[in-house]
């Protein structure tokens, strides 16, 4: 497989600048793949596997880091507990206008798949044609907190600090606290963001692996009872929370298949 040429940019959204990369095809030729990321995550956490998909399905990537994470603007801390919300229903359109994207498919991992599904189910969303997510959470849950408070420690202890830094730079800090500090926050324990799913009113792809550390079965239960007849699920055996690389190959099978009943 030939690999799509990247081309490393920024997008300016409310006036901060995000970390971005494109494959493939622009916007005024195919739709666009955007990939959102997981809690810890950017740009270049997500490795080859965008432009393995682009290649895949012929359509554009759209890659991009949220602000304070990776080369993207820092944020101010702590976080409000609805961040993902302020993601989903404010700042994940303004980036759609902004990079001219016409028709695009959603891709999230994570806390990304928690954004994609409020930017779906919470916005007009004119642009999009579907929706796939990996390891999302719709609601909190006892395992989740459990992990993310193993993760704080091994960031205070641990190496975890020191690995990050590689892909988030000054960025380290505003990364993990961001992130664990609301997960964390007394109030998250209500966080739910099921009301969402019966308004996606686009094909939806939800993948978990059945031994995903921050989340169990009853997550990807809940997307497939509450999200319509359009929506597929996929639960991976032998595989934890980041399916797109712990199952590489049945992950990109499935979406690639998925893409296309959309675009072809």
């Amino acid at each position: 497989m030939v690999i799509n040429i990247k081309h490393t940019d920024y997008i300016y959204v409310n006036g901060k600048k995000l970390e971005a990369a494109w494959f493939g095809p622009s916007p005024t030729e195919a739709p666009t793949l955007i990939f959102l990321h997981e809690g810890l995550g950017c740009v270049e956490l997500w490795r080859d596997f965008p432009a393995k998909l682009s290649e895949a399905t012929g359509c554009g990537a759209l890659v991009y880091s949220r602000l304070g994470y990776g080369r993207s603007d820092p944020c101010l801390l702590p976080r409000p507990v609805r961040f993902m919300h302020d993601e989903g229903l404010i700042v994940l359109p303004e980036l759609i206008k902004t990079a001219g994207i016409k028709k695009c498919i959603l891709i999230g991992h994570s806390d990304g798949g928690s954004v994609s599904i409020i930017y779906a189910g919470g916005t007009a969303a004119l642009p999009l044609q579907g929706l796939i997510t990996e390891a999302a959470h719709v609601f909190c849950e006892q395992i989740s907190v459990k992990s993310i408070e193993r993760a704080k420690e091994t960031f205070l202890d641990g190496n975890l600090k020191e690995n990050l830094e590689k892909y988030h730079g000054n960025n380290t800090d505003c990364a993990f606290w961001g992130w664990n500090g609301v997960w964390l926050h007394p109030d998250f324990l209500n966080w739910n963001l099921e009301e969402y799913l019966p308004k996606i009113r686009v094909p939806m792809l939800a993948i978990q692996g059945e031994n995903d550390q921050y989340g169990t079965g009853a997550q990807i239960n809940s997307i497939a009872e509450k999200a319509g007849k359009e929506t597929k699920v996929l639960m991976l055996p032998d595989c934890r929370h980041s399916p797109h690389i712990e199952k590489e190959h049945q992950t990109l099978q499935a979406m690639t298949d998925f893409i296309f009943n959309i675009t072809h």
